[in-house]
């Protein structure tokens, strides 16, 4: 008789996830309007550091700064790889909640933390931060998430 896990395959590095996802063909249409990025991975912490690039021409609003709604977008993406990280790239974990706006976004380069706060069997609760290139936050997001193996993902 054999041992389950010792039949699993090994747990994926943090390097291996971070190279997974740079060389990914199918980076959604959103991740790409994003001008999502990952930079790096932390299983251990349950924490991805992400780069977004806001393209004037696609998130401007009136007063030429980026739409409070592509902010919410760039944070959930965060907190939904972060859960992918913290699942060993197993499952997916979409995500609802609370979005705070701190200061007005400008074009350009926006730094954004994921993490996952506590993962339960059944729940994740994640965090989510934005950050402008001199390193001011500009929101900040809570959510909880389903996890959901890729399998049984619709």
């Amino acid at each position: 008789m054999t041992d389950a896990a010792s039949e699993a395959p090994p747990a994926p590095t943090d390097e291996e996830i971070l190279q997974r996802f740079l060389r990914t063909k199918n980076q959604p249409t959103g991740s790409q309007t994003l001008g999502f990025r990952i930079v790096s991975v932390n299983q251990e912490k349950m924490e991805v550091e992400v780069a977004f690039e806001a393209k004037p021409e696609l998130v401007a609003n009136p007063m030429k700064q980026v739409q409070g709604g592509y902010l919410c977008a760039m944070l959930d993406e965060c907190m939904s790889v972060a859960c992918m990280v913290a699942s060993k790239m197993t499952a997916v974990a979409p995500t609802a909640e609370k979005t705070s706006f701190y200061r007005p976004a400008s074009f350009g380069p926006i730094k954004g933390i994921g993490r996952v706060s506590r993962w339960g069997r059944t729940i994740a609760f994640t965090e989510g931060e934005l950050y402008s290139p001199d390193g001011k936050l500009l929101a900040k997001a809570t959510g909880t998430a389903v996890p959901t193996p890729f399998k049984n993902y619709k």
